[in-house]
């Protein structure tokens, strides 16, 4: 649980990913510099196209950048409580790393171009939510490395959950016909998803060890459960897959599979695998039947995330036997090879089978 993995980006070429194991608890920083693709060690890739998405900002469409000299003002009005408010998180770490460094530089370069009331307020917004994604990256560590501590977790998951939240939040607040992808972009919602599902992910793998706990608080295992798949079935969701017909010509016909498969990154591929064991938890450890306590018990993720995964019960027969069997096919089919595993991802499915019958 402790040991964690190389930070990596939603862009990076899967062909080009060795050595990844799926199935381990890892923290994902999943939160590069828009537009720079990253590949195995740090080095620049070439990035997969990206079917069904414009990587153009559609800055016209913005509504407070449609407004002229009042769309930045309304953007720096909403962004300045929210900067403070980081900048109390940040001031509160008591060490400090490369991704609180980071972090913090992107603040001061925030608060610069608040002051001066002239960029564009997407460019705001991406600026915004990057360093919201390096902020919460260390206290996510923090918490892997005190292995989650019973007396205060969820509270911290509720609070780390909101922050993450709250780019699309902002969003919404300033542009209420606008979608949050055509202001943010696919990779930083990938990113900000991801976020929050690895981390119920990685709660939920030492959670489910503490047997006395676990049998106290089956009703916030399975909703943390519930809203861990949730995230991760909408990260995987934003980009659509490359629909392979004449007009599309791949040379690399392993790329091709992926990519109409929806496989944009190492980061997808473990988001299947991740959904799947936590279905296969939940299938284990909550049974079968259908949600109904999950509104009734405090929820983990009570910030309002538009889609809400509070009122979405998850399928986790169904949706458990779907990820892991594109998984297995997918590691075996055009990843074989390049160290995926599948022994546990078989195992799993062997169990929804069994289970179903």
């Amino acid at each position: 649980m402790k040991e964690l993995s190389r930070p990596h980006s939603p862009r990076t070429a899967v062909p080009a990913v060795k050595g990844q194991r799926a199935g381990r608890a890892a923290v994902s920083r999943c939160g590069r510099d828009p537009g720079i693709p990253s590949g195995p060690g740090g080095s620049a890739s070439p990035a997969p196209p990206e079917p069904g998405r414009s990587r153009s900002p559609p800055r016209a469409r913005c509504r407070a950048c449609a407004e002229g000299p009042r769309g930045p003002a309304m953007a720096v009005a909403a962004l300045r409580p929210r900067v403070a408010a980081l900048g109390r998180r940040l001031g509160a770490r008591g060490a400090r790393d490369a991704f609180l460094t980071k972090g913090s530089a992107n603040l001061d370069k925030l608060k610069d171009l608040c002051n001066e009331g002239k960029e564009h307020p997407s460019t705001l917004f991406q600026l915004y939510t990057q360093a919201v994604l390096d902020i919460t990256f260390f206290e996510e560590n923090q918490l892997v490395d005190e292995d989650f501590p019973e007396e205060s977790s969820v509270q911290k998951l509720k609070e780390l959950i909101c922050v993450l939240s709250e780019p699309e939040d902002l969003v919404r607040e300033c542009s209420i016909k606008e979608e949050p992808i055509n202001i943010l972009g696919a990779e930083l919602l990938e990113c900000l998803y991801w976020r929050k599902g690895a981390l119920l992910y990685m709660y939920c793998h030492t959670a489910k060890e503490r047997s006395e706990w676990l049998q106290e608080n089956i009703a916030t295992f399975k909703k943390c459960l519930n809203d861990g798949v949730h995230y991760l079935m909408k990260m995987l969701s934003f980009r659509c897959p490359l629909q392979l017909d004449e007009d599309v010509s791949l040379q690399d016909k392993d790329t091709a599979r992926l990519l109409s498969e929806g496989i944009f990154s190492d980061t997808h591929l473990l988001a299947m695998m991740y959904s799947g064991e936590m279905c296969y938890w939940g299938l284990k450890h909550c049974g079968e039947g259908k949600q109904e306590s999950l509104e009734s018990i405090n929820p983990v993720s009570d910030c309002d995330l538009g889609s809400s995964s509070q009122s979405i019960s998850v399928d986790f027969q169904e949706t458990g036997r779907n990820m892991l069997t594109k998984y297995v096919a997918v590691c075996e089919g055009p990843l074989k090879g390049q160290g995926w595993n599948t022994t546990t991802a078989k195992q799993m499915l062997h169990y929804f089978v069994e289970s179903h019958n």
